[in-house]
Formats: structure tokens, C-alpha cells, sequence
């Protein structure tokens, strides 16, 4: 099986990609948090700073772009190819009710003639390969099938599918039959996303498709960062493991941010995930969330080292 990392926002910028990296590897591309170009094609100085090639020269980084402007797309593409890359991401998943409601991501499935213009213009005026990732529909999974007749009509690269619709957000289990629809009908190969959490999920999936060869892992990497390399027969996270990879984590953010908060603020997000690989985490996460300085946060994190084990799989469910 070939596992992707999938974009988080907030956590899983070049940092964290390239931390994770040496520490746990098992990792055949890593998805970049989406760019939201303006309409000259602009990007914010954070976003340029997390896809810069000497940023990402241990990984293979794919970039992914967020946007409803043609134009604006293949200023990015252009700007990418210039840095060396291969392929860019298109994001038709997100299902956040600001960008929505800006007819992106998962917002633009629901426009179909205007997709359609959108995807012509794209796919005639960029030399860049481009994959797509998205869901099955904005509010029903019977609008999968004209989509992907749809995509099938360009030369996608690669078709990631997180079956679940928009309106959904995270809730609900993932539609697997919609999923056995792209399997069987796509013109293209076809990449799984969706609440993989354990090995166990990886079986369970491997063995109902066996001929998708891809799948994408964000929440499940993040509660278990070993959880790729165990799927593929290696040995459960050691606590050794990982607090070696959390203090290297820790160490890169206080050398490249400014102030103890806003290395806190990095810190926090990823024990959301990342506490359900201890057995009984919940004084912990609390004493983590409420930390206000590094010491009372290392203090927190220590104790939870030292008094709880870790679990050969997440707890985490979604």
C-alpha cells in the first residue's frame, strides 16, 4: 500500500512535514495545507514560505490549491513549475461553511456548469500535471456519478475521493459504495480518504478494495504517527519513539517562531489528536490545553510520559 499524508491546517506545514519525516517516514507523498491565492494569483508570504523547494527537499510535497478562479490557478501552477514541482492538488473537499460559501471546495461540486468552465480553462492552460481531491457531492451522494463523468472528460492525474458530502463536515460514516463507484468507474487511478484510524481500518479496507493501491491519512497519522509503517508490519510507536519526534517538533517551532504562544498554540493542536496513543490521557490534555508557559506545558507533557502507556492503537474515532 502506498500512503499519503493529508493536509491539515495549522499543523502539518513544512515543520512538521519534515519532522515527521525523520522520525517515522513510511510516507510516499505529503499534501501541502491549501493555497488560497487572491485574484492576481497572489499567495500570503506563509503559504509561499511552506511550499519553497529548500523548505521541502527531503519530501516529496505535493501542493495543493484552493480556488474558483481559473486565471488565479494557473498563476499558481506557473509559479510552482518554476520551483521545480510536478503536479499541484486541486481541493474540490473542503467543507468548511466560509469557503463553501465562496463556492470553493466542496462548495463548487454544487455548480456544475461552472466547474465544468472551471476545469476547461485549468486543464487547457497548464502544463502542470493536476490531481484532484473531493468529496462526493455538496449535499447527497446521488450528485457522484455526474461528477465523476465529469472528471473523467481531463487528464486528472490522480482522483482522491473522501466519500462523505459536504454537508456531512466529518460526521457519519464514510460512503464506501459511493467510493466503489469511482473504483469502477474512473478513467484515472483512484486514492482513498477517510477515517482510517488504526491497521485494523487499513485491513478492513485493503481487503474490501483490493485493487486501490493509494490511500490518504491525515487524523489517523496525527493520533498515531506510526500508524503507516505498523499497517505495513512494523512494530507499534515506542514512548521513546515518540517523545524524541515531540521534542525535536518542539524544538524546530521555538527556533523558527516568535513568543512561547504561538509555539503553545502549534504544540496544542496536535495533542487534540495525539493524546488518544495514551492509555488514560484525559488530566493530562487538560493540563496541556490550559498551559500558558513552555515549562508548565513540558511539565504536563512529561507526567503524561512518565504516568501513562501508550496504546498499540489510537483511540481516537473522529
Amino acid at each position: 500500500m502506498r500512503y499519503y499524508f493529508a493536509p491539515l491546517e495549522g499543523i502539518t506545514g513544512y515543520i512538521f512535514r519534515n519532522t515527521y519525516k525523520e522520525h517515522f517516514g513510511a510516507i510516499d507523498a505529503y499534501f501541502s495545507p491549501f493555497l488560497g491565492p487572491n485574484r492576481d494569483g497572489g499567495l500570503r508570504s506563509g503559504e509561499i514560505n511552506d511550499i519553497l523547494p529548500q523548505n521541502n527537499s527531503r519530501i516529496h510535497l505535493v501542493p495543493q490549491i484552493l480556488t474558483n478562479d481559473a486565471a488565479a490557478f494557473g498563476t499558481v501552477a506557473d509559479r510552482l513549475c518554476e520551483y521545480g514541482y510536478e503536479e499541484v492538488n486541486l481541493n474540490l473537499g473542503c467543507p468548511s461553511g466560509t469557503v463553501v460559501a465562496k463556492k470553493k471546495g466542496a462548495g463548487l461540486l454544487a455548480e456544475m456548469e461552472r466547474l465544468e468552465r472551471f476545469l476547461d480553462e485549468i486543464f487547457s492552460q497548464c502544463s502542470i500535471r493536476i490531481s484532484i481531491k473531493t468529496r462526493i457531492g455538496k449535499d447527497s451522494p446521488e450528485e457522484f456519478p455526474a461528477l465523476l463523468e465529469l472528471f473523467n472528460r481531463y487528464p486528472v492525474s490522480e482522483l482522491i475521493v473522501h466519500p462523505r458530502v459536504q454537508t456531512d463536515f466529518y460526521r457519519n460514516q464514510p460512503n464506501w459504495e459511493a467510493f466503489a463507484c469511482a473504483v469502477n468507474g474512473a478513467n484515472m487511478p483512484v486514492c482513498y480518504n477517510g477515517d482510517l484510524f488504526t491497521t485494523e481500518d487499513i485491513y478492513r479496507f485493503a481487503a474490501r478494495f483490493p485493487t486501490v493501491e493509494t490511500v490518504m491519512l491525515g487524523r489517523g497519522l496525527l493520533s498515531n504517527p506510526g500508524l503507516a509503517a505498523q499497517a505495513e508490519g512494523h512494530a507499534p510507536t515506542d514512548k521513546k519513539h515518540l517523545y524524541g519526534f515531540h521534542d525535536a517538533l518542539l524544538e524546530r517551532y521555538q527556533e523558527v517562531l516568535s513568543g512561547q504562544r504561538n509555539v503553545l498554540f502549534k504544540m496544542k493542536e496536535l495533542w487534540v489528536y495525539l493524546s488518544c496513543l495514551f492509555e488514560h490521557p484525559e488530566k493530562y490534555a487538560k493540563k496541556i490545553r490550559k498551559a500558558q508557559t513552555l515549562a508548565a506545558y513540558r511539565k504536563a507533557v512529561d507526567e503524561l510520559f512518565a504516568e501513562q502507556e501508550l496504546r498499540n492503537e489510537s483511540s481516537f474515532a473522529g
